[in-house]
C-alpha cells in the first residue's frame, strides 16, 4: 500500500471487515471459522478446534483507531453462555489491526459497573447524566490484546 492514501471507512464496513480479520486470523492459527449469517443473534463467527471436539460463539466489534475502545449497546451487559466471547479489534490506519479477546462475562460486568458509575457521577458542569443504551468497553492496559488462547481452542 505504498503511496496509497487510507480512508475512513463507512461503519458498516467497519464491522464486516472487523467480521473477516478475525475469521482469517483464527483460520492462520488453525482453527475453523465460519461467519455467520446476518439473523444470527449475538453470535457473528464460530469457532472451531480441528477436530471440532471444541467449539465457542464470538461477537465481533471492530473500530477505527488505535485506541482500545468500542461503543457497545445495554445488551452487552447480559451473561450468557460459557462459550461466548467478543473478539474487539482496532482497524488503525497506517498500523497492524489489533484484537483483543475477552469473555462475554468480564464484557458485561465491565458495561455494566463502568455505566453504572458513570450514572452516579456528575458531568462537568454538575448536572445528572440521562441514562441511555450506549455503552463502552475499554482495553487500556491491553490486558486481552492478543489473548487467543482465552478461546480455549488449542
Amino acid at each position: 500500500m505504498t503511496g496509497e492514501k487510507l480512508h475512513k471507512l463507512p461503519g458498516t464496513l467497519v464491522g464486516i471487515t472487523g467480521e473477516y480479520l478475525v475469521a482469517a486470523e483464527l483460520s492462520r492459527r488453525g482453527y475453523v471459522a465460519s461467519i455467520t449469517l446476518r439473523n444470527t443473534r449475538g453470535i457473528d463467527i464460530l469457532a472451531s478446534n480441528k477436530d471440532a471436539t471444541k467449539s465457542v460463539g464470538i461477537q465481533v466489534k471492530a473500530s477505527q483507531g488505535a485506541r482500545p475502545e468500542w461503543v457497545m449497546n445495554k445488551k452487552a451487559e447480559t451473561d450468557l453462555a460459557d462459550n461466548l466471547f467478543y473478539v474487539f479489534v482496532c482497524l488503525a490506519p497506517g498500523r497492524p489491526d489489533a484484537f483483543h479477546i475477552v469473555p462475554r462475562e468480564v464484557v458485561a460486568r465491565y458495561v455494566r459497573d463502568t455505566h453504572k458509575r458513570w450514572l452516579t457521577t456528575p458531568g462537568k458542569n454538575g448536572q445528572v447524566h440521562r441514562d441511555s443504551d450506549l455503552r463502552k468497553f475499554k482495553d487500556p492496559e491491553k490486558t486481552y490484546k492478543d489473548r487467543w488462547d482465552i478461546l480455549g481452542l488449542g
